[in-house]
């Protein structure tokens, strides 16, 4: 999986409640993400999630919108609600994103964090990406990889 700095909209983004991503892509810039293609919103929990509420959930959605700071948004894709003992430092979410998204009619492009009961802890990285890989292939010592 390759990331893109220019494809990134949350960096260890620390959420407690109802959040929307800290950056956004703006999709009327001149430039490839892909469209066509599978696309993906690749969430990365950076902080193990926590809070006081026994059933606490976190949803994932990959959201457009007209106004830039993502205000009314519509969701384009979603996880569903993924309990907080799932979400440990280091878990990986990957959520699909329409292939014709910049045909849409929605300038902007992020991710929304839809959280049932407040969080104590918990932060994520959101990147989007045109292919999925888990990144933890682990050979046994003595053995090349060619």
């Amino acid at each position: 999986m390759i990331t893109d700095k220019l494809l990134r909209v949350s960096t260890a983004q620390a959420v407690t409640t109802d959040a929307v991503s800290e950056d956004t892509i703006d999709l009327s810039v001149a430039r490839d993400i892909g469209e066509g293609k599978d696309l993906y919103m690749h969430f990365i929990v950076d902080e193990t999630v926590t809070s006081d509420t026994g059933g606490s959930t976190v949803t994932f959605n990959v959201i457009g919108s007209t106004a830039a700071n993502l205000g009314s948004p519509v969701v384009l894709g979603s996880s569903g609600p993924i309990v907080k003992t799932d979400l440990v430092a280091g878990k990986r979410i990957a959520v699909r994103i329409n292939p014709l998204i910049g045909s849409l009619g929605y300038r902007y492009l992020g991710a929304q964090y839809d959280v049932s009961a407040t969080l104590t802890a918990g932060k994520f990285t959101a990147d989007i990406v045109e292919a999925i890989q888990d990144g933890q292939k682990f050979y046994r010592s003595g053995f090349t990889v060619v």
